[in-house]
């Protein structure tokens, strides 16, 4: 059995373009797992092996891979920076003990490192801070730990100074052991010297010692006062301090260098060994109650001898098929074991486990707590499905994904590849849980709905290519919803009478606006049994089945709060089918009387604009109906924030380009639905009603 101790799970995260894959592939390089570099702009990455991600010299899915430094085994995940794929970077998050977040020298803290650093803040999980890109122009070491304690609002623990910035950026002074080391010009990562600090730079590393050793004593009370009394701490126990508060999350070891140039990756590696957790280190993952969800009290304690626990994290399909990427919690799985999926319920035998490296495999006989692994041809496990022990059923916590906000129709150019489609679109659901696939009863269209325009982009992209479907694609649809704005108070009956029994259901309701984000909520008071209690179910379910299409155009209602306060029944015609047709005649009747009003999705939009080119897209923002809420100034530029409609928002990245010459950036995440103006909604319903119309 391997020494827990000795296991590092970790992720590599940041914004788009920080430099993440670059990093993972020295370190890759490093640790003698690759022999030969592959550079991001060549498409020549090991982990961003789909030709999509070749291509745009992004990474879309995360990939895993495993290496050894110093003794030690990483099991590594280079994540997406592309806030379309934050899943990715979200699920990857949930199976780590610790991350690495890398930030750009002259970028800084930018839109996507604050939506991933708060991912990782809500998962609880430790990280080093990699401060990359020091070569470039406009980069600033001091600028970005600024930020990073502005607007991250974390707190930077700084282990390395910068020697030299932009061109003449050479190395990087250890702050701890007072020493610089120095790169020579070859590039290569092995070539470098230990040497003293430049004289220049010697009260700085100075002054950055003590304030390191003040942060770290804090998280011990016997050597603080030591220390206080002037005795300085030994290097172990600055460096156990250090761990310690890594793990609680009271301040992030941050480093410095150049990935692309090999400078700086060598401590950044060393201080993963130091100072981030072993899995044995990590609060245990809770159990849950199946049925409710709730947690039951119990963990999974990370240890060999407990019984199996394993959380299936990805779904990939590849060439040799399926495989189900899983990260084992608790004790050990060999080939040929039976494990339970205690969703389904159902059992599934083991039958090949391979080590993975990026799309490389190594077969395994076995695998334990700590582990992360993939198994071969899983039938019917999904993200977030536990697989466990038969004998020691459990659920682990599950995982939860943001709902999509765009859609677009698509439908194949040749009869033939209808079927064709179908499979295809199977597996990539299976694969990423914020693309969901329906298709419209009225229509017959297929509809892709993913959470952004290059989302869905990729995904059209991946069937032409990977599954050799050619599609016809539609307009990009806005996730539009219905609410009401004010209280009705109203009665309805239903009966009908047609030879033996009859029907009848007289209900007397409140419908009025619930709080946002409230959904559906039924409740009922009646007292003295007007409407006897086995009819409240019916009545609750009739109502809610007409939630999912509204009276202005069919969208789902958002929001709306029903008391039924009275009513009356018939001894014999009464049935439960009569009070949920009487529920939902009510709802068709007393909606449009509620002040029915169409909500638009509002996106948080943050837009990076040159300096010279402020005015014009701030222009352009307000003639998209946006709302500016913020405006900050960078060394390189300003950083706009705003609320947007997404309907205002379809191709906004060419517009963007015009305007600032190619130079501007966004990025934009769902926010909350906010009421459409008149005119937009009188647009939108009469274009639903064509569509009806015309079908």
């Amino acid at each position: 059995m391997a020494d827990l101790s000795k296991y590092r799970n970790i992720g590599i995260f940041a914004h788009v373009d920080a430099g993440k894959t670059t990093t993972t592939e020295r370190i890759l390089k490093l640790t003698g797992k690759i022999h030969k570099t592959g550079e991001v702009h060549d498409g020549a990455a090991t982990t961003d092996f789909m030709e999509q991600e070749a291509e745009r010299g992004i990474t879309i899915q995360s990939a895993a891979t495993t290496c050894f430094w110093k003794d030690h085994r990483m099991n590594i995940i280079d994540t997406p920076g592309h806030v379309d794929f934050t899943v990715e970077v979200y699920r990857s998050l949930k199976v780590l003990d610790g991350g690495v977040g890398v930030f750009c020298g002259s970028g800084g803290v930018e839109p996507q490192s604050e939506t991933n650093w708060r991912y990782a803040n809500e998962s609880e999980v430790a990280r080093l801070i990699f401060v990359n890109k020091l070569d470039r122009l406009g980069a600033d070491f001091y600028r970005v730990v600024d930020q990073v304690e502005n607007v991250l609002g974390a707190n930077p623990l700084v282990m390395t100074l910068p020697i030299g910035t932009e061109d003449d950026f050479v190395g990087v002074v250890d702050v701890l052991s007072q020493k610089a080391y120095v790169w020579d010009d070859t590039g290569l990562p092995e070539n470098y010297e230990v040497v003293d600090i430049p004289a220049d730079m010697v009260d700085d590393a100075q002054a950055y010692r003590e304030q390191l050793i003040e942060t770290a004593v804090e998280q011990d009370d016997e050597l603080m006062m030591a220390y206080m009394e002037g005795e300085e701490p030994s290097l172990e126990d600055i460096k156990r301090c250090i761990r310690k508060g890594t793990r609680e999350l009271a301040f992030f070891p941050t480093y410095c260098g150049s990935a692309f140039k090999n400078k700086g990756v060598q401590l950044v590696l060393d201080a993963v060994v130091d100072y981030l957790p072993s899995p044995t280190e990590v609060d245990a993952q809770p159990l849950t109650d199946k049925d409710t969800g709730e947690a039951t009290g119990e963990v999974a304690t990370v240890a060999v001898e407990e019984p199996f626990r394993a959380l299936a994290f990805k779904i990939m399909d590849d060439r040799f098929g399926a495989l189900t990427f899983v990260r084992i919690y608790s004790g050990t799985v060999k080939k040929g074991d039976t494990i339970l999926n205690s969703f389904t319920g159902k059992t599934e035998r083991v039958g090949r486990m391979v080590e993975m490296h990026a799309d490389d495999r190594t077969e395994l006989d076995s695998a334990q707590a700590g582990d992360i692994i993939a198994i071969v041809g899983m039938k019917n496990v999904q993200t977030g499905h536990t697989l466990c022990d038969p004998k020691h059923e459990c659920t682990l916590e599950p995982m939860i994904f943001p709902e999509p906000v765009i859609s677009i129709s698509v439908a194949p150019k040749d009869k033939g590849s209808t079927e064709k489609m179908g499979i295809a679109i199977g597996k990539m659901v299976a694969e990423d849980p914020s693309f969901v696939v329906e298709t419209d009863e009225d229509s017959g269209e297929t509809i892709l709905k993913g959470m952004g325009e290059l989302h869905l982009d990729i995904k059209v992209d991946i069937l032409k290519r990977t599954y050799g479907v050619d599609l016809e694609v539609g307009q990009p649809q806005v996730a539009y919803r219905e609410t009401i704005t004010r209280e009705v108070e109203d009665s309805y009956t239903h009966k009908k009478q047609s030879g033996g029994s009859g029907q009848f259901g007289k209900i007397d309701y409140r419908i009025k606006p619930g709080e946002p984000g409230s959904g559906f909520v039924f409740k009922s008071t009646v007292v003295g049994g007007n409407v006897p209690k086995e009819f409240f179910p019916a009545i609750e379910k009739g109502f809610a089945s007409m939630m999912e299409n509204g009276v202005l155009a069919g969208f789902p209602v958002l929001d709306v709060d029903i008391e039924l306060y009275d009513g009356g029944f018939h001894a014999v015609d009464s049935s439960a089918i009569a009070f949920e047709i009487a529920a939902k005649g009510a709802f068709r009747q007393s909606i449009p009387k509620a002040g029915a009003q169409l909500l638009e999705p509002i996106m948080k939009v943050d837009v990076f604009t040159p300096d010279d080119h402020v005015g014009d897209v701030i222009g352009d923002l307000n003639r998209r109906r946006g709302m500016i809420k913020d405006q900050e100034a960078g060394t390189t530029g300003v950083r706009i924030k705003g609320d947007v409609p997404l309907s205002e928002m379809f191709g906004y990245i060419g517009s963007l380009r015009t305007m600032t010459s190619g130079r501007g950036q966004f990025s934009m995440e769902f926010s909350h639905y906010m009421p459409c103006p008149q005119n937009v909604a009188d647009e939108v319903i009469a274009a639903e009603k064509e569509k009806k119309a015309a079908k």
